[in-house]
This record gives C-alpha cells, structure tokens and sequence, in this order.
C-alpha cells in the first residue's frame, strides 16, 4: 500500500489502482522528482537500490527533472539514461 504523504507526488493517477510492483517506476520517478525526504526515505525502504537505479538508467524519456535525475544519478552513483524522446524518423515511401 502506498502511504498517503506518498499520494501528493501520484497526483495524476489512481493511487488506489496503483500496484508498487507494476507501478515501481513510475512511483520511483515521481518521488524522486518531486518528493520530501519523507518520500525518499519511504522509497528506499520500500525498494532496492538496484530498483531505484534502474528507474535512473532507463528513465522515462521527458518525465525527470534534469536537475534531480543528475543529482540521484550521483548519489546512487550511475550513469543517467537518455532524457529525450525518441522520435521516429520518417519512412519514404516509393
């Protein structure tokens, strides 16, 4: 169950469908982008390390704050994934 000093950082979405295995990189993006030190302290009990880092390495594209997805990359020391959505590139057509 997500805590309810969690739901401020989840406000676009249904916490109470919200599943913490299914939903774990969405939640760990969010607090780590926007949470308290409650949040953050919540979030490292709640996953591992090697969960939070891969939300950090594969991130979702347009979703972190640069600042904050630089500040946690050196934290938890790991290289930050790609920022920037992929645009497809546009077929020809003969």
């Amino acid at each position: 169950m997500i805590p309810v000093y969690i739901h401020p950082f989840l406000w676009s979405y249904d916490v109470a469908k919200m599943d913490l295995d299914r939903d774990k990189k969405r939640i760990i993006t969010n607090v780590l982008n926007l949470g308290t030190a409650q949040a953050t302290d919540w979030l490292f009990e709640t996953y591992s390390k090697e969960e939070i880092k891969d939300a950090i390495t594969n991130p979702f594209a347009g979703e972190w704050n640069k600042k904050s997805l630089h500040y946690w990359s050196m934290i938890l020391d790991v290289k930050p994934g790609n920022l920037k959505r992929k645009i497809p590139e546009k077929q020809h057509v003969l």
